[in-house]
């Protein structure tokens, strides 16, 4: 799943997912994603962090407060690379951090570790 209220990020992500034979669900947003995964339940979850309504320091943690959804791999997505951004995306409980612009790369390996290992 790929949590961004920026189009592009979405459909960027969604495209070079697709194309590696993922099937990907897109949200706006943290209140859109959090029906969306209690009825697709999905692998991994790549959420922005800078998102109206429900930041995706909101969203990950609600997510991994859930005992259901505990396990499954969050992955922030931030333009933002800084110590504080980086400690407080472990603090919420998220695996991992990529900094935008994101690389083809970046996306598969944080699949390949942490949704197959599953």
């Amino acid at each position: 799943m790929v949590i961004d209220d920026s189009k592009t990020i979405r459909r960027t992500a969604e495209t070079l997912l697709k194309k590696e034979g993922c099937d990907v669900l897109t949200a706006v947003d943290g209140f859109e994603a959090l029906a969306k995964i209690s009825d697709q339940k999905p692998n991994i979850i790549f959420v922005d962090i800078m998102m109206p309504r429900l930041d995706g320091y909101q969203t990950c943690a609600l997510i991994k407060n859930n005992a259901q959804f505990r396990g499954t791999p969050v992955i922030m997505l931030s333009s933002k690379d800084g110590l504080f951004d980086k400690a407080r995306g472990r603090i919420v409980g998220a695996e991992q951090y990529l900094t935008k612009p994101f690389t083809r790369d970046e996306l598969l390996g944080a699949i390949h570790r942490y949704a197959t290992a599953s």
